[in-house]
């Protein structure tokens, strides 16, 4: 897009006068969350227990203008006028605001943790590179969650106070909004809007997000056009948004980087699966004596969309309680309580499903609350990772799961395209596409993955370990060569030094 463009593209956007009445009236509700933050937070540290009481507090007292922190969020960029001197360097003429959901743990959450972490250690690295510039983070686009903050790495928090106190000066200031489009300004929903104050004062506002569908819908094609330039994270998601209206001079494919050394299989041991975990359907075998049962893991939140009927359908046909073999779903609510186990019993029970004469392969869920510190332990106890999901924008759990050298198994339709191959894992193929039946993507189409295969390649990953564990380096060596923080961050470098060349 060229400056012409660009200009003729913020002209005809919201006024900045008008963004700052409606930031105005968010303040209030802003106020509101911060006091329900502080008074769950109160009211949780007597439920934990001691550990978990003194870390939190050492948080809050180890930083003791958190509140002011909190507060300053309601109006997050400085006046240009009086910018912090501190933080402006006549050589980094230029300020990367990267809003994301930081706070929440989820996906679009540990997304926008791998690009910072990859471009802080990159600039690090890289003294002087090219183009150079201050980053910058904010909260945005879904509540927080504070076991996920206590669950990070003392490092992770540290940079976050750390990038949050570092502010920009609008006319220097180049925003992502990492988000779903719904959360940008203005927003469909209660969250800080991306931009803050709309688009009339920012230098660029790129928007990065991603479509679990065959396509976006006409709101979202509106918002996306609205941005200087859209990131995805996928082929998949150039040719859907494209096709679905969204201006092709605006969408960019910027990968998402993995944390190599984090997610290294060399430097964790197994996590005890039997302290964490709950088991749902099915027994204990009688020899797991003699030796550990073969263990597929699946990670995902709870929503029909990630395939667990699939999941289940495909494991309880295939294997039974004469198998040495366990299931283990790390899962979490989406809409829904958190009674997985009365979930999985009714779902067999109401099924077809023939209970096999040795009664059925067990079934366990992972209760307890995984920090984030765990994760790596939890995919080394496993020998094996499968999510048979509908659709995914990039698919997280996957490629850390790859980075962890496991076999994967994974439907071949959507974001995993961009990194699966019969080299790397068990691309599971799509038996039919099928319509979204309700939320607000009803009559989008994803895919149906097979049940079938899906039972012949679990059964394949466990009668052919050699097969599988050659798949699962292979997987770890492409994470390395193609997705790797340093290579990412590059790309992110470069593509921020192409916007700033086009818009000076």
């Amino acid at each position: 897009m060229n400056s012409g463009a660009n200009q003729e593209s913020h002209q005809s956007r919201t006024q900045a006068p008008q963004a700052h009445s409606f930031i105005f009236k968010q303040k209030l509700f802003y106020l509101l969350s911060v006091l329900v933050l502080f008074v769950a937070i109160s009211l949780s540290i007597p439920k934990t227990n001691h550990y978990k009481s003194h870390q939190l507090k050492s948080t809050l007292t180890s930083h003791p203008n958190f509140l002011n922190k909190l507060l300053r969020s309601l109006h997050p960029i400085a006046n240009q006028n009086a910018p912090n001197p501190s933080s402006i360097s006549l050589t980094s003429p230029y300020c990367l605001l990267w809003m994301a959901p930081f706070l929440s743990g989820g996906g679009y959450s540990s997304e926008a943790w791998s690009y910072i972490l990859s471009l802080n250690n990159y600039m690090k690295k890289n003294e002087p590179p090219r183009f150079k510039f201050r980053l910058s983070i904010e909260q945005h686009g879904d509540l927080e969650n504070l076991e996920f903050w206590e669950g990070l790495p003392f490092g992770m928090r540290n940079l976050a106070i750390e990038l949050y106190q570092s502010k920009c000066r609008w006319n220097e200031t180049i925003v992502i909004c990492h988000s779903e489009p719904g959360a940008w300004y203005p927003p469909l929903f209660q969250t800080l809007p991306c931009p803050p104050t709309g688009f009339g004062d920012v230098k660029v506002v790129i928007g990065r997000t991603m479509f679990e569908t065959d396509r976006v819908n006409a709101e979202h094609v509106k918002r996306c056009n609205q941005m200087d330039y859209v990131w995805v994270p996928t082929e998949f998601h150039v040719r859907s948004f494209v096709q679905s209206g969204v201006d092709p001079s605006k969408v960019v494919k910027i990968v998402q980087p993995v944390d190599l050394e984090f997610f290294d299989p060399v430097k964790h041991e197994p996590l005890e699966l039997a302290s964490i975990r709950s088991l749902v359907l099915g027994s204990e075998t009688k020899n797991l004596s003699m030796g550990r049962n073969f263990v597929f893991l699946s990670v995902f939140k709870w929503e029909y969309r990630k395939g667990w009927d699939v999941l289940l359908r495909s494991y309880l046909k295939e294997f039974s309680n004469a198998d040495d073999v366990a299931l283990y779903l790390l899962t979490n609510p989406y809409h829904s309580d958190r009674d997985f186990g009365n979930k999985i019993v009714e779902y067999v029970e109401d099924s077809d499903l023939e209970k096999p004469v040795n009664g059925w392969a067990p079934v366990y869920v992972v209760d307890a609350h995984i920090a984030q510190v765990d994760l790596p332990r939890l995919y080394k106890a496993a020998d094996a990772f499968v999510l048979p999901s509908r659709g995914e924008g990039w698919g997280r759990p996957v490629v850390e799961a790859m980075a962890m050298s496991l076999p994967v198994i994974a439907t071949n339709w959507s974001g995993p395209t961009e990194y699966l191959t019969e080299d790397n894992s068990y691309p599971l193929p799509v038996e039919r596409m099928s319509e979204v039946k309700e939320g607000p993507f009803k009559g989008h189409l994803w895919a149906e993955p097979s049940v079938q295969l899906l039972q012949v390649l679990m059964r394949h990953v466990i009668t052919n370990p050699e097969k599988a564990k050659a798949k699962g380096m292979q997987a770890r060596e492409d994470m390395i060569s193609r997705f790797s923080p340093d290579i990412v961050a590059r790309i992110v470098t470069e593509s921020i030094q192409q916007i700033v060349d086009n818009v000076s």
